[in-house]
């Protein structure tokens, strides 16, 4: 349903509040660069701490701006099962593809809750539902076992993981325990190309924000079998995968799109705040090496 590189897009602030008219040239940039898919309201997108309203316009213009070239995956997630039921309404009615619903963080519910959690939305909605498993932020793990106990119990609504786990054996784990056509995406750009000869079909990428075209040049050599070409562009895109990890992200994937567009701000919202100058200088020689400025 899904593959390739697939950005999890920045939501770019001015004077505090969202700057649409840099969201509409971010949307149209990665497009034109290769980006198969968008994800809006995602964590890169400082989704927690958007307000409902801002949330769904943020969907909602990522939607109208890609005007049907790609597909939109529509962060839906919350620790609220009510309120991300919520967004998926709004998602669906919006025109999104599909909707990227995280872990319930905070609540730290056990499998059971998990189970009952993704039920409830794939049962009040017909909006396809990307899992998203990203345990160093949400602390609840959804084990492989649950994703495939899932996946056979909701085919049709339950589609994809976007899996941040840092285990690659959940890849062969979901293929062995669903079937190929289950869509798994990595949720680490470090891991693209390990998760990728395992059998994922693309990556949700931090790194894509600022190198759209690497990055879907990469996705499509490892799709073309071109180990030789794949490993060339990783090599490229590895110092700034970790450089985008070397402060509280997103800050230093806004940083660096500043750095590569001026009209891109690298504000965030509290509680978090510009990167480091050590995450800036790291930055800064990602860039570089991967011949971006």
């Amino acid at each position: 349903m899904f593959s390739g590189s697939i950005p999890a897009l920045v939501t770019p602030f001015r004077d505090g509040s969202l700057d649409e008219p840099a969201f509409r040239r971010l949307v149209d940039w990665q497009i034109d660069n290769g980006s198969k898919a968008l994800v809006p309201c995602g964590t890169t997108g400082e989704a927690s701490t958007l307000s409902n309203a801002e949330h769904h316009r943020v969907i909602e213009i990522c939607v109208e701006q890609a005007a049907g070239r790609v597909p939109i995956i529509a962060g839906c997630g919350s620790n609220d099962t009510r309120n991300a039921l919520l967004h998926m309404n709004f998602s669906r009615k919006a025109g999104a593809a599909a909707a990227l619903c995280v872990a319930p963080y905070y609540n730290r519910p056990g499998q059971a809750g998990l189970i009952a959690h993704f039920s409830f939305l794939a049962e009040n909605s017909d909006l396809p539902i990307v899992l998203y498993n990203v345990p160093g932020r949400t602390v609840t793990d959804i084990e492989p076992e649950t994703v495939c106990a899932l996946a056979k119990r909701y085919p049709d609504r339950i589609v994809g993981i976007k899996d941040a786990s840092g285990d690659l054996s959940r890849v062969t784990d979901h293929r062995m325990g669903i079937g190929k056509d289950f869509c798994q995406l990595s949720g680490d750009d470090e891991l693209a190309l390990p998760a990728n000869a395992a059998g994922s079909a693309g990556c949700i990428s931090v790194t894509a924000n600022v190198a759209p075209a690497l990055c879907a040049e990469f996705q499509q050599a490892c799709a073309d079998n071109d180990l030789v070409r794949a490993r060339e562009l990783n090599d490229l895109l590895c110092p700034l995968h970790y450089a985008m990890f070397e402060d509280a992200s997103p800050a230093p994937v806004k940083y660096a799109l500043s750095r590569v567009h001026d009209w891109v701000l690298p504000g965030v919202r509290l509680p978090l705040v510009e990167c480091s100058d050590h995450a800036k200088k790291a930055v800064d020689e990602a860039l570089k090496h991967a011949g971006l400025v």
